[in-house]
C-alpha cells in the first residue's frame, strides 16, 4: 500500500498537509505515516534533565497526533501511523523516506507568510527534491477546506 508521509509539527500549514494527506489517502486507498522529529538541540542538558524532556516531547506529540488520527480515522477512514525520530528534521525525513518502501509521497505545508517565504522545512526539501526517491506534494498554508476537498 502507497503510503503520504507527512511531517507533524507545530506550523499553522501542517493541518493542510495532514488534510490533504488523509482525503489523497482516502481516495486512492492508500495510507498515512505521520512523522514527528525531535530536534537534538532540545536536549543539550544533563543526561537525566534530557530524558525527562526528550519523554515530555514524546508525549505531546503522541497528544497532537491522536487529534489528527482521529479526525483521520472518524472523517476520511484512514488508520494513520506515528514515527517519532530524533535528529535534524531533514536529514530524518530522508531516513524514513529510506527506511520505508512503502512510502509514495511527501507531502509538506507551506507557510502562506509571504514576508517569510514558504517555511525553512519546505525551503530545505525542495532544495533536496532532486534526489529524493519519491516526489514531494507542497499543500499551500492558506487553502481552505472546500478547495482541498475539491482538489484531492
Amino acid at each position: 500500500m502507497r503510503k503520504f508521509l507527512v511531517v507533524l509539527d507545530d506550523s499553522t500549514e501542517c493541518l493542510n498537509a495532514m488534510r490533504f494527506a488523509a482525503l489523497r489517502a482516502n481516495h486512492t486507498g492508500g495510507g498515512v505515516e505521520v512523522l514527528a522529529v525531535i530536534p537534538p538541540d532540545e536536549f543539550n542538558h544533563w543526561i537525566g534533565v534530557g530524558d525527562i524532556m526528550r519523554e515530555e516531547a514524546r508525549e505531546r506529540i503522541e497528544v497532537h497526533f491522536e487529534v489528527f488520527a482521529k479526525w483521520m480515522r472518524d472523517k476520511q477512514g484512514v488508520d494513520p501511523e506515528l514515527v517519532i525520530r530524533e535528529g535534524v528534521p531533514v536529514d530524518e525525513i530522508i531516513a524514513q523516506i529510506a527506511d520505508d518502501p512503502d512510502i509514495g509521497v511527501l507531502v509538506l505545508g507551506a507557510s502562506s507568510d509571504k514576508n517569510k517565504g514558504p517555511g525553512p522545512l519546505v525551503t530545505q526539501m525542495t532544495r533536496a527534491s532532486g534526489s529524493l526517491p519519491v516526489p514531494v506534494t507542497i499543500v499551500p498554508g492558506d487553502l481552505s477546506k472546500e478547495r482541498l476537498e475539491a482538489i484531492t
